[in-house]
């Protein structure tokens, strides 16, 4: 009966020291594989934005420098159109003051289009703000369309260069 005991106790402890070393290599895991767009935070997820874009076929994809950016997160250009974008990484709706950064942004950086990308969605005050500012919203929906229609420019080695938090863009002061 001892002799169970014993095997008992050095099984769980083996079973504990397996768990233990399985978890820290999955959390190693998750850090080099590409993060969802939920867990990204401020700059971060502007770079991921920026990302998604280009892929997208924006060109001049620069991202603004993190504060005092004037309301706009991202510069870009597609089919000769310029647009401001400003990004909100949200767990809740994203509000009117975000439509607001966006019509400042375009204006201070005298862009034809102004927009708000978020991973969330809008309230109805931000979506009637952005009807009368003439504000483009894109929401979690536009998000994940734009990741479905990526997956290949990602795979492709396209990611965010660790190097200096760059996308390849440069960043604007």
């Amino acid at each position: 009966m001892e002799q169970g005991i014993i095997t008992a106790a050095l099984i769980l402890a083996v079973s504990a020291a397996l768990v233990f070393l399985s978890a820290g290599f999955i959390r190693r895991r998750r850090r080099e594989r590409f993060v969802p767009m939920d867990e990204l935070e401020g700059h971060e997820f502007e770079f991921y934005c920026a990302e998604l874009l280009r892929a997208d076929g924006f060109s001049r994809v620069t991202v603004t420098r993190g504060s005092g950016d004037f309301g706009a997160d991202i510069l870009a250009e597609k089919d000769g159109v310029t647009y401001a974008v400003q990004c909100k990484c949200y767990s809740g709706p994203c509000g009117v003051s975000a439509v607001q950064e966006a019509a400042a942004g375009r204006d201070f950086y005298e862009r034809m289009v102004g927009a708000v990308m978020t991973n969330s969605y809008y309230t109805r005050g931000a979506e009637t703000a952005a009807g009368k500012l003439r504000i483009l919203l894109w929401d979690r929906d536009h998000m994940e369309e734009l990741e479905r229609q990526s997956t290949s420019y990602y795979q492709a080695g396209c990611r965010r260069e660790a190097d200096n938090g760059q996308t390849g863009s440069e960043a604007v002061d």
